[in-house]
């Protein structure tokens, strides 16, 4: 209620919600709400200040309301917010309440994941009783060298903003300050605001203009015109300039201007995994993935560009297959990024700026410039050995397919069938694994929000929750989660929040009976796929390296509630994707269930990552791997020379 006083008499928890239903973004004039909604798991840590204020919000049934959904896993509601938050391009997001001890710890791989991406999403973890009366309590750590400590402190170094209320007077500080950096394009990621369970009960009478709409402008900060200048005159004396797009070109939404600038130039762009679709493909100047997973036209560009535009990246190892793949002697680096940490990276010259407004200025500036004839003419050249090697992937020989077991398919053949039958506006969702090299390389984008793809954190357990992000935030859209087993049976729980609010997710469960990605890694590191096949531990020699487990994944999601639909041949593959296309929008998840090989390898990337192999061992297999490492170490570069010492 309102006082005379121009305050309203509200908990904490009511505080809350209140002031995250009030919130709003905008950016180039158009608003959105910056909260969905409020995705959690109630406990005695929370169900008396946040459930009883998102109760009393949803019976109220206003034009403010926050939505609260149920969900049955912490750690998966934090990534369900990231990906709707990603796809949303980070102007709108959910938040995440969680109960006191594990419930708001599961959180803390999803803060991880957040913060690594760059993707805004608000956390509030339970926190025990400010007040200290009945110390311990349920679920409380005791810290024998201090007493103001909680799990939760575990949350800073995760999170872009932390903060504990432990007195109503300190919310709208805190509040303030976490929707501050959620909607700061260079410092958003994780914001935590940890909730004491008696202070989130406890009343307060609070100014009425805590709770006035606000209205958070996302900027687009410009390039400053004379490091336009400079970056125009590094690529007008480049022989080939390279783009690498980042997940920054999706951010910014500056897929058109990228379009432009490659249109008029002739530079081509090789894409990291949150870049991916920045270029639609058969874009001439589209090469595809870069680095550790990328095809080996981008790859082969990479090799002998003089100089490499960054677009919105942070050149993680993947994108640099650990700085080997950028090999010219001299070869120069413009960044174009909205974070003055990832401009500066490499050596290159920092165009602190939003991608969008950056790639305008620069289109402008290099008015009358193309790269040679020629070099177009090898880009397309690289690109057609490249799809060829594609199209084989999706479409194996008679000679793969009969080495296969009966029932059995390739991954290539899956992800094809996939990529074929689906409509250019449905979105893949994917994490862990092999696949996401395996989509990086092979998926033909042919929307900007077709691909989404995980692999800042690589978390695996991500896909099935992040296909519900997906879909809520873009219900128009079908959503195709690729999943093997090894992180299904890490989280597909959300199947069951699916199945409660009628949310429409096509999974497609690859079953190949282990850790193929880490298998695959392991023995080229010369461990032989030690421990990471899903056996039963062999009587006689004590090893897990008997028959295959029993395990019946299909029936696991038939049992959580979801459509189940398994499949033995590529003809049944095909008909599953188009009967899960042609189900109602309102019908529940769908499962399809398949078999592959996971000795059945993609094409490479003629590319390397770089994972440390042991310099002694007595296995020949380790030994022969350290000697290969050694060789492919000795391409790697620093890549530190001054911009300015190039120029020369």
């Amino acid at each position: 209620m309102t006082t005379s006083a121009g305050t309203v008499r509200l908990t904490v928890g009511q505080a809350v919600v209140r002031f995250l239903a009030n919130q709003w973004t905008e950016r180039d004039g158009e608003r959105h709400r910056l909260f969905a909604g409020c995705l959690g798991i109630f406990g005695h840590g929370n169900v008396a200040g946040l459930g009883q204020a998102l109760l009393q919000d949803e019976l109220a049934d206003g034009p403010d309301r926050l939505p609260y959904v149920l969900v049955r896993n912490e750690q998966a509601m934090v990534h369900t917010a990231v990906a709707f938050a990603r796809h949303r391009d980070r102007l709108t997001t959910w938040a995440c309440t969680a109960s006191v001890g594990p419930g708001s710890t599961n959180m803390l791989t999803g803060a991880a994941l957040a913060t690594v991406n760059r993707i805004p999403v608000l956390l509030l973890p339970s926190g025990t009783f400010a007040t200290r009366v009945a110390r311990p309590v349920l679920q409380e750590i005791e810290m024998p060298e201090t007493g103001d400590r909680t799990v939760n402190d575990a949350f800073r170094p995760l999170s872009r903003f932390f903060d504990r209320v432990d007195r109503p007077e300190h919310l709208p500080t805190a509040l303030l300050g976490a929707m501050r950096v959620l909607t700061d394009p260079v410092q958003t990621g994780a914001v935590t605001i940890e909730l004491p369970q008696d202070v989130q009960a406890e009343a307060y009478d609070w100014p009425v203009d805590l709770f006035a709409p606000r209205t958070w402008r996302v900027p687009r900060p410009p390039a400053e015109p004379d490091l336009i200048e400079r970056a125009a005159a590094l690529i007008r004396s480049a022989r080939r300039p390279l783009v690498v797009a980042g997940g920054g070109v999706h951010y910014s939404g500056a897929e058109a201007a990228l379009r432009a600038f490659c249109d008029a130039t002739g530079i081509p762009v090789a894409e990291t995994q949150a870049g991916k679709g920045a270029l639609p493909h058969g874009h001439p100047q589209a090469m595809g993935a870069v680095g550790s997973t990328g095809t080996t036209a981008a790859n082969a560009l990479a090799r002998t560009a003089d100089l490499v535009i960054g677009a919105g990246t942070r050149y993680s190892d993947f994108t640099t297959a650990s700085r080997t793949a950028f090999q010219e002697a001299g070869v120069r680096f413009v960044n174009i990024n909205v974070a003055r940490f990832d401009a500066g990276k490499l050596a290159g010259l920092p165009v602190v700026a939003d991608a969008h407004a950056a790639l305008t200025a620069l289109h402008e500036a290099l008015a009358g410039y193309e790269v040679a004839p020629e070099y177009r003419v090898e880009q397309a050249e690289l690109f057609r050995a490249w799809d060829a090697q594609v199209e084989a992937t999706y479409h194996p020989s008679p000679e793969v397919t009969e080495r296969l077991a009966a029932g059995v398919l390739t991954q290539g053949a899956v992800l094809g069938c996939v990529n074929e039958l689906s409509d250019p506006r449905d979105v893949v969702v994917c994490a862990a694994g092999s696949m996401p090299g395996d989509l990086h390389k092979l998926w033909r984008v042919r929307d900007p929000k077709g691909y989404h793809v995980e692999y800042g954190y690589s978390c695996m357990g991500y896909e099935i929750p992040g296909g519900l992000g997906v879909r809520l935030a873009d219900p128009d859209r079908d959503v195709f989660v690729l999943v093997g087993d090894g992180s299904y049976l890490m989280m597909p729980t959300e199947l069951v929040t699916a199945v409660q609010e009628r949310i429409k997710v096509i999974v497609v469960l690859v079953q190949n009976h282990g850790f193929g990605s880490i298998g695959s890694l392991s023995e080229s590191l010369g461990s032989q796929r030690f421990g990471t096949g899903y056996r039963y531990r062999d009587a006689a020699s004590g090893r897990l390296d008997g028959t295959r487990l029993p395990v019946d994944l299909a029936a696991n999601a038939r049992s959580l509630g979801a459509t189940v639909i398994e499949v033995h041949d590529r003809a049944g593959l095909e008909q599953a994707i188009k009967d899960a296309k042609a189900a109602p929008a309102d019908g529940g998840p769908i499962v399809i269930h398949v078999e592959t090989d996971p000795l059945v390898h993609a094409p490479g990337s003629e590319s390397w990552w770089d994972v440390p192999v042991s310099q002694v061992s007595d296995l020949d297999s380790t030994r022969r791997a350290y000697d290969e490492y050694i060789e492919k170490k000795a391409a790697q570069r620093a890549l530190l020379t001054p911009i300015e010492e190039v120029d020369g």
